[in-house]
This record gives structure tokens, sequence and C-alpha cells, in this order.
């Protein structure tokens, strides 16, 4: 019997499908900012901890009031997952798409817009994070991206 057993074991541990390290974003924490045509986009990401990093965005156009967001990197049952929380709106959760290292790339077919968030290193030298949000926006493909170079 206990031969039996532990061949049960064995086989059992043998279908199990390894666990998924949790992919490493540690390349998004820090200060980010750009400046276009007098629109000033920044981003706060903390480093991780425990799993988890948040972040703030701040959007300030000319003559308009500055807009605000939180962000946060967890580790739900659905998998890791980005949430955006924007004034006056409810939570928008986006699952993570596994991919390349240095690309973080959410997706939530059932939001308004965006469907799609990402995140990836750019430059010559990956020193630079270029984001991008897209998707369909009242039935019409729409895409916003942005180049962050290091802030203060």
């Amino acid at each position: 019997m206990k031969r039996f057993a532990f061949a049960a074991a064995a086989l059992l541990l043998t279908a199990t499908p390894a666990l998924a390290a949790e992919p490493d974003f540690s390349w998004l924490a820090g200060s980010w900012i750009e400046e276009a045509d007098g629109v000033v986009t920044r981003e706060l990401w903390h480093t991780p901890l425990d799993g988890a990093m948040s972040g703030v965005g701040q959007y300030t156009t000319p003559g308009k009031p500055p807009r605000f967001e939180l962000m946060t990197i967890t580790t739900e049952p659905a998998g890791v997952t980005f949430t955006a929380y924007l004034k006056d709106q409810p939570p928008a959760a986006f699952l993570y798409k596994p991919g390349e290292p240095g690309v973080a790339t959410f997706e939530n077919p059932d939001h308004d817009f965006p469907q799609r968030v990402s995140y990836r290193k750019c430059g010559d030298d990956g020193a630079d994070i270029c984001g991008r949000i897209d998707g369909l926006d009242k039935g019409k493909p729409k895409v916003v991206e942005w180049r962050y170079r290091r802030g203060r």
C-alpha cells in the first residue's frame, strides 16, 4: 500500500503544472515625465512591496484643471491586475497578459476605453518608458501613446 501511495503522489506531482513566477515590474518604479505641447504627464511608481505596486499619475493641460489617477498592480484571484482609480469613475481592472521581459500589457475587453494598457522599456538604452492605451472608443479604434523620461 505504501508503494501505491508513493507512486500516486509522484504521479500527482509530475502532472501538476509548475506555478508561474510572478512578473517583475521593478523596472517601472520611479518618477516619470513627458512634456509635449504644453501638456505635462507625470507618473510615480513605488518599488514592488510584497508583490504589489502603487502609482499616481498627474496630467496637466493648459487652461484645464489637472487630472489625477491612482493605480495599483496586485495579484488577484484572476491573476496579476492593473487597476486604475479615476475621479468620479468606478475602478477599472485590467488583467496582465504575459509577454517579453520589459513589457507590461494589461487587458479588459469589457471596459469602455481603453481596453488595453501597456508599458515597455524603450530607447536605445532602455532607460525610458513608453506607455500606451488603446482599444475602441465609441466603436472607433483609438490609440494614445507617450514616452516618459526619468523625472525628479
